[in-house]
């Protein structure tokens, strides 16, 4: 039986399928398009090692395969370091899907979806756990076997794409206020995952920190250290073009270039020689990792937050780690506790991170835009758009 609800599916699923698709088959208030001839869906994929490709699926479609799905259309998209890390380097992880940070309209769904219509602008969640197992009972979410096999398909960098039910049930889909833009809603998976990691840490008001890398990660980072009442901050990078943009847009702050700085000297006198009370490293490099541990308090915290290359490997250093009882805590992703309370965030306008987004690129234009994020010489967050 045809529901009105189905007919508003069908309504805008003609839409999608172009006004010249007339045969639709409706079962139980999804659909199946008819066989796939001049329809395409564009998406971007890894040809090999630094190099991706935009490429259109002609010879298949994307249908609600359950009736739990919902089809988005990608509005934006952000680029993330470890988009960067499965191109360019060895990505640790098993997906090797790009685009994670995606927002857009529902363009359909199936017919056992609730609280989520035809139209509406959402943000979109990848990987979603099961909030029963136990990692889930432990509070680790990410380290859940069903959030690394959730995922939407083909990818969030992808003109349009299928959420799973079981993202949909769980929490995976956000419905977003009229004040937001869907470029802000590309900037919700970032800041969940800086909040989750902040959260990981025992920090506290008046505390002392160094962030390395002044990237947007890094930024976002400081930005909510800052709100929870931050003391003094340093922030370390060698790019010069990052330090001196977050300079413009932050207060407060020592900006320090390791290239050309003895940052750990003026940490240490800034602090009276005792240290930091938290470092994070907000990049893939182990040679700050390195440095963080050098220039933390006794008794302090190391945040690793930047994501390493695959099998890498660091030299540990057994008694210094011991001997001055310092806690190195990793953090990966975040749930959808983070992705709600990253919105709230930024729906209240408790942070403003709009000026992060530098560089816009069309989904065509990702071979591009992905060269620019890689040699971040001028940019700091870079986001597709359609």
């Amino acid at each position: 039986m045809i529901t009105k609800n189905t007919i508003s599916v069908v309504k805008d699923v003609k839409v999608f399928l172009n006004e010249s698709q007339k045969n639709i088959t409706i079962i139980n208030s999804f659909y199946i398009p008819p066989p796939l001839n001049n329809i395409s869906v564009k998406s971007v994929k890894i040809i090999s090692q630094g190099v991706i490709q935009v490429y259109e699926r002609d010879d298949t479609t994307l249908s609600l395969e359950s009736e739990g799905d919902i089809l988005v259309k990608m509005k934006a998209c952000g680029i993330c370091g470890s988009d960067l890390e499965k191109i360019y380097g060895q990505y640790g992880m098993t997906s090797a899907r790009l685009g994670h940070e995606p927002s857009g309209e529902v363009l359909a769904i199936g017919n056992k979806v609730k609280g989520i219509k035809i139209g509406d602008r959402v943000f979109v969640h990848h990987h979603v756990s099961c909030n029963s197992c136990h990692y889930c009972r432990h509070g680790n979410n990410t380290m859940c076997k069903s959030y690394q096999k959730s995922n939407i398909n083909p990818c969030g960098l992808s003109d349009r794409f299928i959420v799973p039910a079981w993202n949909v049930e769980r929490g995976g889909v956000l419905r977003l206020p009229d004040t937001m833009t869907y470029e802000q809603a590309s900037l919700i998976e970032p800041l969940a995952c800086c909040l989750r990691a902040l959260n990981k840490v025992p920090f506290q008001k008046g505390d002392s920190l160094v962030i390395f890398g002044a990237g947007p990660a890094g930024i976002m980072l400081l930005t909510l250290a800052k709100l929870a009442g931050a003391g003094t901050i340093f922030l370390v990078d060698i790019n010069h073009f990052r330090l001196e943009f977050s300079r413009k847009f932050l207060s407060d702050t020592y900006f320090l270039n390791a290239k050309t700085e003895n940052y750990s000297k003026i940490i240490k006198e800034i602090t009276q020689s005792r240290g930091v009370d938290l470092a994070i490293v907000a990049t893939s490099s182990l040679t700050a990792l390195s440095n963080a541990i050098e220039i933390t308090r006794k008794g302090g915290d190391i945040l690793l937050f930047g994501v390493p290359t695959k099998d890498s490997q660091f030299p540990f250093p057994a008694s210094t780690l011991y001997s001055n009882e310092l806690t190195v805590i990793p953090s990966y992703a975040a749930s959808e506790l983070e992705t709600n309370q990253a919105l709230n965030l930024l729906k209240d306008r408790k942070i403003n991170l709009d000026y992060l987004i530098t560089h816009k690129y069309t989904l065509e234009q990702s071979p591009a835009a992905f060269f620019c994020a890689h040699k971040a010489k001028d940019c700091m967050k870079v986001i597709i758009t359609t």
